[in-house]
C-alpha cells in the first residue's frame, strides 16, 4: 500500500512546482510593494475606472459566450447521443478534432475570416452584399470564445446524456409524459451535472482570456486579462498584476463554489 503512494510523488512534485509555488508568488507580490512592504493598494487598484470597465466587460462577455455555448451545445450533444450511426464516438472525434490545433492558430484563423478584407467579406463582395464590420468589436471576441470553448461545453453534456438510462425515458413516456415534459422533468434534471461542469469549463477560461481579445479585438478592447498581461509584460509591474490576478481569482472561486453547491443540490434532489 505504501509503495502505491509513491506512484503519486511525480504528480505531487509537479503540483508543488507549477501550482503551489507560483500561487504563493502571486499572493506575495499581490500584497507587497516594490520595496517589499505590506500593502493593500494592489488589490484596491481594481477600483480604478479602467480596471472596473475591463472587469465588467470581461464578466459580460463571459456570461454571454457561456450562455450561447450552452444553447448550442445541448442540442448538439443530444443529436450525438441519439444518432443512429453505429459508432457515434467517431462523430465526437470529428467534433473535437479542431481542438488538436493550437489555440493561437485557431484564433488567428478567425481573424482571417472576420477581417475587413477577409474571407467572409470577400464572399459577400462577390455576391454584391454589404461588408460585415465585425473585427475589433466585442462581437468578434464572443465569436472567438464560442468557437474555442464550445467543445468544453459539449463533451460534459454528452458524457452525461449518454449515461442516462433509456428505460427512465421510456417509463416517462409510458406514464403519459410528452416530449417537452420528459425533457424538462427527466432528461434535463439528470443532465445537470454535465451542464454545470460545462458552464464552469467555459466561463473560467472565457473570463481570464486575453489572447482572443488581443487578436480579434485588435488590442482596442481591453478585458481584465489584457490589463493583467500588460501589468506583467509591458509595465513590468508584477505587484499590481498580482493584485488584479487575486481579485480575478476571487470571482472564479465564487463562480466555482456556486456551481459546486448547485451541483450538490441537484444531485441531492435527484436522489429523492
Amino acid at each position: 500500500m505504501n509503495k502505491k503512494k509513491y506512484l503519486a510523488s511525480p504528480y505531487l512534485v509537479w503540483s508543488v512546482a507549477f501550482i503551489i509555488i507560483p500561487l504563493l508568488m502571486v499572493i506575495y507580490y499581490g500584497f507587497s510593494t516594490k520595496e517589499l512592504d505590506f500593502t493593500l493598494e494592489n488589490i484596491k487598484s481594481i477600483g480604478r475606472p479602467v480596471h472596473l470597465k475591463a472587469l465588467w466587460l470581461s464578466l459580460k462577455l463571459s456570461f454571454l459566450s457561456t450562455a450561447i455555448c450552452l444553447i448550442l451545445a445541448y442540442p448538439l450533444a443530444s443529436i450525438l447521443v441519439n444518432s443512429k450511426i453505429k459508432s457515434n464516438s467517431f462523430l465526437v472525434f470529428i467534433f473535437i478534432l479542431p481542438m488538436w490545433m493550437n489555440f493561437l492558430l485557431r484564433t488567428l484563423a478567425w481573424q482571417t475570416l472576420l477581417d475587413k478584407n477577409g474571407v467572409i467579406n470577400g464572399i459577400l463582395s462577390s455576391l454584391s452584399l454589404p461588408h460585415l464590420n465585425i473585427i475589433n468589436t466585442p462581437t468578434a471576441i464572443v465569436l472567438g470564445m464560442i468557437y474555442n470553448f464550445l467543445p468544453f461545453m459539449v463533451l460534459p453534456i454528452y458524457n452525461t446524456l449518454v449515461k442516462i438510462d433509456k428505460n427512465v425515458i421510456n417509463a416517462a413516456r409510458d406514464l403519459g409524459a410528452n416530449g417537452v415534459q420528459t425533457f424538462f422533468r427527466i432528461t434535463f434534471p439528470l443532465s445537470m451535472p454535465g451542464v454545470i461542469s460545462g458552464i464552469t469549463m467555459v466561463f473560467v477560461p472565457a473570463l481570464t482570456t486575453f489572447v482572443v481579445s488581443d487578436i480579434l479585438g485588435g488590442s482596442k478592447i481591453l478585458l481584465i486579462g489584457n490589463i493583467i498581461e500588460q501589468e506583467f509584460i509591458t509595465a513590468n509591474n508584477w505587484h499590481t498584476g498580482s493584485g488584479l490576478s487575486l481579485v480575478l481569482m476571487v470571482f472564479i472561486l465564487i463562480s466555482m463554489a456556486l456551481m459546486t453547491k448547485y451541483d450538490a443540490d441537484v444531485e441531492g434532489a435527484n436522489l429523492w
